[in-house]
């Protein structure tokens, strides 16, 4: 068990030390958690994660859990504060993405990706919310550009994100007195987060450009150990896409309606079931 902190979250202008800073990670054996975690235990924090399916070879202690089991994540998160003897860090990355056309009626594809990525979120950060006001603690989000900025034929996951950054800002705002809470918005990193999407033929490849993973870990350390800042892009592209689609709406719908319409016109979606009533909607007129 680790000796417990007495540094605040809440220092402006300062660099927290990571030597000993107690923290959790969720999707901890992923493409993200694995990284985040090991960037932070380098830097002398000590790190549990928390997974669905931890790995032998996980850089870190990662605890199983099933962030969408109401009785499981309790569990699962008070025994690794009790490991940890307190917390200083949450970090919520845990998420899934796949096809879900806005336009069809919501099924299992979409619950699962609210779930996860909303109330998965939701249900570890309330078990991990004592411990953070007793060490003036933090929580990063794990959101993306698609909470503000929605691509077609992703629906569930745009609005899981979005609804994500709904809820970190009513956390902050009871919390706020006391605990950090952060928003961090990658755009697309190349993981296994897009197998499904690409499974059913709807790649979004030429709908947005891809990052480096590393840029995104950046940003997380930036949200985890400086100054508190209320919301981070992972680019500079991405905070002015962040701007643009948060003040100029309608500037970045016709941007994204137009590359649609070009991905669609060159065969991107031909065959894919999901997308049949886009294709057919922007079919050549007779």
């Amino acid at each position: 068990m680790s000796t417990s902190r007495t540094s605040s979250g809440h220092q402006p202008g300062r660099r927290r030390d990571a030597r000993g800073l107690r923290v959790i990670v969720t999707g901890a054996s992923g493409t993200f958690g694995r990284a985040i975690s090991a960037r932070l235990a380098g830097l002398g924090a000590h790190v549990i994660g928390l997974d669905l399916a931890p790995r032998a070879d996980d850089p870190v202690q990662v605890l199983a859990c099933d962030i969408t089991d109401d009785a499981g994540v309790p569990d699962a998160v008070a025994a690794a504060i009790a490991e940890l003897g307190g917390l200083d860090l949450l970090i919520n990355n845990a998420g899934v993405g796949g096809p879900a056309p806005a336009e069809l009626p919501p099924g299992a594809e979409v619950r699962r990706q609210l779930d996860i990525n909303l109330l998965g979120a939701w249900r570890v950060t309330a078990a991990c919310v004592d411990a953070l006001v007793q060490s003036r603690g933090r929580v990063v989000m794990l959101s993306s550009r698609m909470a503000v900025m929605q691509l077609p034929l992703a629906a569930a996951y745009g609005a899981s994100k979005r609804a994500l950054v709904a809820y970190a800002d009513a956390l902050r705002l009871e919390i706020g007195t006391h605990v950090t809470v952060t928003c961090v918005y990658p755009s697309a990193v190349r993981s296994p987060i897009h197998d499904s999407t690409a499974a059913a033929g709807l790649s979004l490849e030429g709908m947005s450009s891809y990052e480096p993973l590393e840029g995104v870990v950046d940003t997380v350390m930036r949200a985890a150990l400086g100054r508190a800042r209320r919301d981070l892009a992972t680019t500079r592209r991405g905070a002015v896409e962040l701007f643009l689609a948060r003040h100029l709406p309608s500037v970045t719908d016709r941007i994204i309606a137009r590359t649609l319409s070009g991905r669609v016109r060159s065969g991107a979606f031909d065959g894919a079931e999901l997308a049949a009533g886009v294709v057919a909607r922007h079919a050549p007129k007779p």
